[in-house]
């Protein structure tokens, strides 16, 4: 599934300035999740994760890739990790 997912976003993500570092969907408390992590040169900041959203959700509901209903949560790497450095 994951690599499915990566497929689709990855090409939009990176036209947008952006890296996915890792794609993740599984449970997480009892909740299906698709986690996303963005990368960047420098620092990745809540609007940042806002433009992503904006970028994969109609891709996501378009292609449909997961049938059953989950959380997208959109996150950077950690702290201090910007590409370059």
């Amino acid at each position: 599934m994951e690599d499915k997912i990566r497929n689709l976003l990855e090409k939009p993500i990176m036209d947008a300035g952006y890296v996915l570092d890792s794609v993740f969907y599984g449970l997480e408390d009892n909740v299906n999740t698709l986690r996303l992590v963005i990368d960047k040169k420098g620092y990745i900041n809540v609007g940042d994760c806002v433009k992503v959203n904006e970028i994969v959700n109609p891709i996501l509901d378009e292609a449909d890739p997961i049938s059953e209903s989950y959380v997208l949560d959109i996150c950077s790497k950690e702290k201090g990790s910007g590409i370059d450095e």
